[in-house]
């Protein structure tokens, strides 16, 4: 449809260039003469070229909106250009009066230019459903019982089969570890942010990302059973009971054709009452069609659409759905997704504690240097930070994983060579370390759900000493305080939605001062909470980048997605943040809210001047002199279409963060 609109604008537009030459009236204006032998009739053709082909769309709205007894947008062109068309044509043939054959043509023209601007503005989420197939491996690798691996599709695993999923590899189907022990990032699907260990017994989901080490599965779902396949299934429902906002434009369309209809039929007969002829009524039947045609109120809200998409593309603020950009004006509350929108998706260091002589970069220095060679997440974390602050890192001898435990390697200090171990919690309680493990400082890190390892030092004959402790947690955006605190400025309740634990939730809850949070909440559960929120009476939008998010997102009234997340969010999403900045949310709504105060003066611009314009043009000045002629209808009518278009004009972007 897009490109049948398209199709039909440019060669309508062409069709009408010729249409404008032929014109007496354009003729007059520009002071030029353009005549010929059957210059009416040439004109004739291209005007009924334009109003067949360029207004069939709007023709054939008309019987439909008229079967389902609802007249708009559509039966006010239909019957504009085709009162415009059939009266020009009259003349034409012989009926004395004026042809308006030029302003049906450009009427046409901007109907068509409208009409395609505004559907390009709507895109669909249908293409959701394939992103998150995409998150599947195509293939697995199938353990036969002999012991020899075959690689086969997905799609002809069996419950009960084994499949071997290597370092790296995505997870093919739901199942259980057999054999192996690694750590597996489910944070796009299940929104935890720290990589969970599997071991044999463990559950893993089809479509997480296997870590450091190889795993064994047992299938245990298969095809639509799967986790992926539900949260598909939740996004499909979504989208089919999505609500759509009646266009404000449609609205107003549907009061200006019953105007139209009651104003012209009045003309008419009025005039025929008080001894007028027919040509003259029907003149100002016309006049009144004419400068009630919608060339206004058809690019009223489409300009202002396109101006703002084109506004906030620039800044980094994509709109996919017009609509529920629409909606955002009337957002009462926000939800935010944590990990990878209000955190960085990524383990951080937050705190060291030293816990014997070594002061805390020394501390921190020994850590990384045995994470040097580790791509663990937490030792990723490490190495960061220990860059960040410059340290120098000493080489590593012995290297050795410690399997679920930590790494372990030597480093020479102070002259001698030592063995360093950075090991978990669980590891010293084994060794009778705890008393590092209670200590007060790393008691109250481990509460506010941080994820705390340990450096350890063994000298020859002596016992294991505990050196320091290392908490880390995903980190907090620079920017999410400054974001939360402008949408509060702006009146909205600010929530959070995570499926990671209810600890780290509302420790990243105090930190930026939100309203509510929801924490341990699976991805079915997470549309359900946004719509326990909306049947409390909220508009409510939610933020969010994984896989997890997608039903919530589509769920919300508004879906907003951080442009860094997954293809999935962003298919499924109404808004695209394409700079990855959660205080583009404040950015979005308030261009929302600007959008919608344009749209509006637009629609008072584009409908306001009847109140004057329409009584003149049926004549009620007529006794005193004053008859507004055709061509000053069509005049006023392009008029109230330029003020349309500046006033689209000055809609003004979203400020730019001071970063």
């Amino acid at each position: 449809m897009v490109e049948d609109f398209k199709r039909r604008f440019f060669l309508s537009a062409a069709l009408t260039v010729p249409i404008l030459l032929l014109s007496p009236m354009i003729q007059q204006f520009f002071g030029f003469t353009l005549d010929f032998p059957g210059r009416a009739w040439v004109l004739w053709g291209l005007a009924s070229a334009v109003y067949f082909y360029g207004g069939w769309p709007f023709l054939t709205g008309l019987v439909g909106e008229l079967r389902g007894g609802r007249p708009g947008m559509m039966t006010l062109i239909a019957l504009a250009i085709s009162v415009a068309y059939a009266y020009s044509s009259a003349v034409v043939f012989g009926l004395p009066g004026k042809v308006f054959f030029w302003e049906l043509a450009t009427l046409i023209d901007v109907m068509l230019l409208g009409h395609w601007i505004e559907m390009r503005s709507v895109l669909g989420a249908s293409r959701a459903l394939e992103e998150l197939v995409k998150l599947l491996p195509a293939e697995a690798h199938l353990l036969r019982p002999d012991g020899s691996l075959v690689d086969v599709p997905v799609s002809q695993l069996r419950v009960g089969d084994r499949v071997l999923v290597r370092p790296g590899e995505k997870v093919p189907t739901d199942g259980v570890v057999v054999e192996g022990e690694s750590s597996v990032n489910e944070a796009m699907l299940t929104g935890e942010s720290a990589p969970v260990p599997k071991k044999p017994g463990d559950e893993v989901i089809g479509g997480s990302i296997n870590g450091e080490g190889a795993l064994t599965l047992e299938v245990k779902r298969v095809g639509a059973e799967t986790y992926l396949s539900q949260v598909i299934e939740l996004v499909r429902q979504a989208q089919e009971t999505r609500s759509r906002t009646q266009d404000l434009a449609n609205r107003a369309a549907l009061w200006l054709t019953f105007i139209a209809l009651g104003a012209g039929g009045t003309t008419l007969g009025v005039w025929l009452v008080l001894g007028q002829d027919f040509a003259f009524a029907l003149e100002r039947t016309v006049t009144v069609m004419v400068i009630t045609c919608p060339h206004a109120l058809g690019l009223a809200v489409p300009l202002v659409v396109a101006v703002s998409t084109s506004l906030s593309a620039r800044h980094g603020l994509l709109i996919r759905d017009r609509a529920a950009f629409e909606r955002a004006k009337d957002l009462q509350a926000v939800v935010f997704d944590k990990t990878g929108t209000l955190t960085e998706g990524r383990f951080g260091v937050t705190d060291v504690v030293p816990l014997d002589e070594l002061p805390e970069p020394r501390v921190l220095e020994l850590a990384a240097a045995l994470e040097r060679a580790s791509e663990h997440p937490i030792a990723r974390g490490i190495r960061e930070e220990a860059e960040r602050r410059g340290s120098t890192l000493p080489a590593v001898e012995d290297f050795r994983a410690i399997p679920g435990k930590g790494v372990e390697g030597r480093l020479r200090r102070d002259g001698a060579e030592r063995l360093y171990r950075v090991v978990s919690p669980g590891y010293l309680r084994e060794r009778g370390l705890e008393d590092a493990v209670e200590h007060p400082r790393v008691r109250e890190l481990a509460v506010q759900g941080k994820t705390v390892v340990f450096l350890t030092a063994v000298e020859d004959g002596e016992k294991e000493r505990v050196l320091g402790a290392i908490a880390l947690a995903d980190v907090i955006r620079p920017e999410s305080r400054e974001a939360v605190a402008q949408l509060k400025a702006m009146g909205l309740q600010v929530m959070m939605l995570t499926g990671d634990s209810r600890r780290v939730a509302e420790w990243v809850a105090h930190e930026l001062g939100l309203d509510r949070v929801f924490a341990e909440v699976l991805p079915h559960e997470k549309a359900q909470k946004i719509e326990e929120v909306q049947r409390k009476g909220l508009t409510v939008a939610m933020v969010g980048d994984g896989v997890n998010d997608a039903p919530a997102l589509v769920q919300a009234d508004v879906g907003i997605a951080i442009g860094a997340g997954t293809d999935v969010a962003v298919e499924a999403a109404d808004i695209v943040l394409v700079r990855d900045d959660p205080r583009d949310v404040g950015a979005i709504l308030g261009l929302a809210r600007a959008t919608y105060r344009k749209m509006i003066e637009n629609l008072l611009w584009a409908t306001g001047y009847n109140v004057v314009a329409i009584p003149l043009a049926a004549g009620v000045l007529y006794a005193w002199g004053v008859l507004l002629s055709p061509a000053a209808a069509a005049i006023l009518m392009s008029l109230s279409t330029v003020i349309v278009a500046l006033n689209a004009r000055r809609l003004r972007a979203p400020a730019p963060h001071a970063a």
